[in-house]
């Protein structure tokens, strides 16, 4: 396999390197004597600090070069967070992407991300771009809000067509951790706050949904749920019922989940999935989050075992986490409707790597089948198959994808992987690598991280992946750049046509037998065993870190 890669060019003043040198020296000396402590490992502070000032002007887009395009196989990455000329912007940084897509035209699509205008400062804002030609080109605008902090970006669509991005802000005393959420009505072009500046309430590590379904009585219902720890005013679960312009206040969740996300089934009940931040994961329903007119209660907790421990500080990601959960509702209509899906990368019992793990719900989230290894490599306990996320299509295909060390010899430098399952998580097809190697090492934005998280949106024929890699080449800093990246999947292999758009979002098939994907692979679909309860996990008493 080859990739495709393009060195940046050298043509930075020497002036203007003094001045960035000058400037990164006194910024970094700021940021090491807010450095939080250590506790076995642990961070005992809150790791979401607004710790250096933004960059003064005229540090940011000095240089370019020409954009990224990487070729691996079948499977092609377009860089997202180009200039307004389509090019590389050399000495900034991008991660944590997140992706949605109108329903009605697969084309049209919006990617945010937390944006680093220089690879010198940890400060961070709301970056975003758009496409319109099915991400073969993207136009990054700008920022959400100049000069204000922000992280954790989380995109979403609705039926008709609408975007929305939930950010969340702190402030350089730490005085609040809140989240808003933003509207684009043209394909992600322009935003528009929805909801007054930390309007959202929320906290660190939020994730929001949408019901979707017309004949919900929640139908257009905004779902959140944060980290309890570190809050905007408290709780850990809001509710908007007006598309986001006003947020309910906020209540507990049962067992305060942390590091995951959430999904509606096609009967609008609510399902939150998320764990302890070490073995014990969760899958709580709530019955009347979808009624406006009562607080929502949650009537269901169910314990899932997923076969290990999240892990915080792992090699290929130090200051980061190497997965969160990830929960998703199949609404395809067909045999596997509203089952409930969870995936995490989790470090097994005994091993120093992690896995890619899968369990499934047929009943409502009241059991959970045992957890299924998605990774099909040889069992090897140091591999990290890290920053695992899924995303069920409208005909009830599972696409999940991931961050793999398996080929490589330093266990550091990883590759995205795909995997797929036509028949609601009993067989998954054989693993298939879609991007070149790349260093999680590199690039760092003084902070050593590539993110949280990736994030993945299905349609019929196929996957939609915003990811962060390290492909482009900074000579003036002698090492690879963090970057935002786009790659369409399909089970067939690569890029597919642009699907015809449907009349009704809500609009569904029966699922079909799904073509194999590329011969390169090797490997027999593995089987889910039968749904069973699980004993309750181990806890680990260690207080959490703070992701960002």
């Amino acid at each position: 396999m080859q990739s495709t890669h393009v060195d940046t060019r050298s043509s930075t003043r020497l002036t203007t390197s003094l001045c960035i040198l000058l400037w990164a020296l006194a910024s970094l000396a700021t940021a090491l004597a807010q450095t939080p402590p250590r506790i076995g490992g642990r961070m005992t502070e809150p790791l979401e600090k607004y710790e250096m000032p933004p960059a003064p002007r005229g540090l940011y887009r000095l240089e370019s070069s020409p954009r990224m395009i990487s070729q691996y196989g079948l499977f092609t990455s377009y860089q997202v967070n180009v200039d307004a000329n389509g090019n590389n912007i050399v000495g900034d940084a991008a991660n944590e992407p997140s992706i949605c897509m109108d329903v009605r035209n697969r084309a049209r699509m919006a990617i945010g991300w937390r944006q680093f205008n220089t690879y010198t400062s940890n400060f961070r804002q709301a970056g975003w771009a758009y496409t319109t030609d099915s991400g073969i080109h993207w136009a990054f605008p700008g920022v959400l809000q100049n000069n204000i902090f922000r992280s954790d970006p989380v995109t979403n669509s609705d039926e008709v067509g609408n975007f929305f991005y939930l950010s969340l802000q702190s402030s350089q005393s730490l005085s609040f951790f809140c989240d808003d959420i933003w509207r684009s009505a043209n394909g992600g072009q322009t935003w528009t706050e929805q909801s007054p500046d930390r309007g959202a309430h929320g906290g660190d590590k939020e994730w929001f949904t949408i019901d979707r379904t017309p004949t919900s009585i929640g139908h257009g219902f905004q779902y959140q749920f944060w980290t309890g720890l570190f809050t905007c005013d408290g709780g850990e679960f809001s509710r908007s019922t007006d598309g986001g312009v006003s947020w309910q206040t906020p209540v507990h969740i049962p067992n305060s989940p942390q590091w995951g996300t959430l999904d509606v089934a096609s009967s609008g009940y609510l399902y939150i999935g998320g764990g302890n931040t070490g073995n014990g994961f969760w899958c709580i329903r709530s019955t009347n989050a979808r009624n406006s007119n009562v607080t929502p209660t949650f009537d269901q907790i169910t314990i899932v075992n997923m076969g290990g421990s999240i892990v915080y500080g792992g090699t290929v990601n130090p200051d980061g986490l190497c997965g969160q959960m990830f929960l998703a509702v199949d609404r395809s209509g067909g045999p596997t409707n509203n089952n409930i899906y969870m995936v995490a990368s989790v470090r097994p019992f005994g091993g120093n790597g992690t896995d890619v793990m899968f369990a499934r719900s047929t009943n409502g989230g009241q059991s959970f089948s045992a957890p299924q290894r998605i990774n099909d490599d040889p069992v090897n306990s140091s591999k990290w198959h890290w920053f695992g996320t899924l995303s069920v299509a409208p005909n009830g295909r599972i696409d999940v994808v991931w961050y793999d060390t398996r080929n490589a010899a330093n266990n550091t430098d990883s590759q995205l992987f795909y995997s797929y399952s036509a028949d609601g998580g009993v067989t998954w097809s054989p693993n298939v690598a879609v991007s070149a190697p790349f260093s999680p090492l590199e690039g760092w934005p003084n902070q050593n991280k590539i993110g949280d998280y990736i994030t993945i949106v299905s349609d019929y024929t196929g996957g939609n992946v915003a990811y962060a890699a390290t492909f482009n080449f900074d000579r003036n800093r002698d090492q690879h750049e963090q970057d935002v990246y786009y790659v369409r999947l399909s089970p067939s292999g690569g890029a597919t046509p642009t699907p015809t758009a449907t009349a009704s979002p809500t609009e569904t098939a029966t699922p079909t037998a799904t073509p194999s994907p590329t011969p390169t692979a090797t490997g027999t679909p593995r089987v889910t065993p039968t749904p069973r309860s699980e004993p309750t996990p181990r806890i680990r008493p260690t207080p959490p870190p703070r992701p960002v």
